[in-house]
């Protein structure tokens, strides 16, 4: 995919402590679907292979077959833990990465993303000149550049230390869902298409 390494894993992260939504992201239901299938949709349709990490409590929905389930650390609470997790998981393999929460993303992104050719260890997505870390690759050479990232620091500031290579996308593609409105928001854009 990225020249002539290891084609990437696309993983799923799914170990978020979902505080202001109040429940477990992965599970809940948009559209009739759990969140975290719309991600997996895209991850599926785009790659090989395919995992989603979560933390050890994390509640998961039906994955489907052939998706690989890994687990990251409890601690720290923090959205790199679950790269660096997948990183290490990945064993010497690139990954991209969405987060559980992005039902609008698509498997031509993943493709961009898998494919984009750089001597940067990361690609990530941006969109209205903010870069989007949980829509990413990573590649192996990044794990140690991320091993001892700061739990009390934002994950764009260190990502953007990476000078990752960026690719300008449309802001629908990252829209999240982090709180019950956004939820209502996302419902609301799938039923007008």
């Amino acid at each position: 995919m990225s020249g002539a390494g290891p084609a990437p894993i696309g993983v799923v992260l799914a170990g978020g402590a979902s505080r202001r939504m109040g429940a477990a992201k992965p599970a809940i239901e948009l559209a009739g679907r759990p969140l975290l299938s719309y991600p997996l949709a895209a991850l599926r349709a785009a790659l090989a292979e395919v995992a989603v990490i979560a933390k050890a409590d994390t509640p998961l929905p039906a994955i489907g077959y052939g998706v690989l389930v890994w687990r990251e650390p409890d601690e720290p609470q923090h959205p790199l833990a679950g790269v660096v997790a997948a990183l290490g998981a990945a064993a010497g393999r690139p990954v991209v990465v969405l987060a559980c929460d992005m039902p609008f993303v698509t498997a031509e992104l993943v493709r961009a993303l898998a494919t984009a050719e750089t001597a940067a260890p990361a690609v990530v997505a941006r969109a209205e000149g903010r870069i989007q870390p949980l829509a990413a690759r990573y590649d192996a050479r990044a794990l140690e550049l991320l091993r001892d990232f700061d739990p009390g620091g934002p994950a764009i500031a260190q990502v953007a230390a990476l000078a990752p290579l960026a690719l300008d996308v449309d802001p629908e593609l990252l829209v999240n869902v982090n709180r019950p409105e956004d939820l209502a928001a996302a419902e609301a854009a799938l039923s007008r298409t």
